[in-house]
């Protein structure tokens, strides 16, 4: 789906494979602007399998102003066991600094919002760093309310390791 805002500067089309250095080297600059490129271990090779192999894990869009790259964000399906029903989770949704205040976002946004309403699914989510108080004045000025109930928790490196070792090794 391509989409064309009411400002004919901007144009959001889905991502193809030929643009995967491009997602590359947008990937870095949120890295760098989040303060996270300690974390990154991203290659073309991951980015064009997840999004282009045989098995798609995710989709990504990018938004164009002017025709010069601008943002992306790349997204997957999640699940509601309690809804029984399919929902969108933003993985990244990244607007370069230069491009700011064009309302690149919000069309991003409504972009993947049109996504969830023609697919047919009852929300979409994504998470924000604590400390990127624009990012979350912004969201919610859209109607987007934070989720305060849950902590969110993940798992990684040698602590994944050790818990995915840990039948095998009998220290259950």
């Amino acid at each position: 789906m391509q989409t064309t805002s009411t400002d004919t500067r901007l144009r959001i089309a889905g991502a193809a494979r030929g643009d995967v250095p491009l997602l590359i080297t947008m990937i870095r600059e949120l890295a760098e602007f989040e303060r996270l490129t300690h974390f990154l271990g991203v290659t073309e090779k991951m980015i064009e399998e997840a999004l282009f192999g045989p098995r798609p894990v995710a989709e990504a869009v990018i938004g164009y102003w002017d025709d010069e790259p601008a943002a992306y964000a790349v997204y997957f399906t999640n699940f509601s066991t309690f809804l029984g029903r399919t929902g969108l989770y933003l993985e990244d949704l990244f607007v370069r600094p230069a491009m700011r205040r064009h309302g690149i976002g919000r069309a991003m946004l409504r972009h993947l919002a049109q996504v969830c309403v023609q697919r047919g699914y009852i929300r979409m989510e994504w998470v924000v760093l604590n400390w990127n108080e624009p990012a979350i004045n912004f969201y919610k000025s859209l109607g987007a309310s934070p989720i305060t109930e849950w902590q969110t928790f993940h798992l990684r490196g040698d602590a994944l390791a050790a818990l995915g070792q840990a039948e095998q090794n009998k220290d259950v």
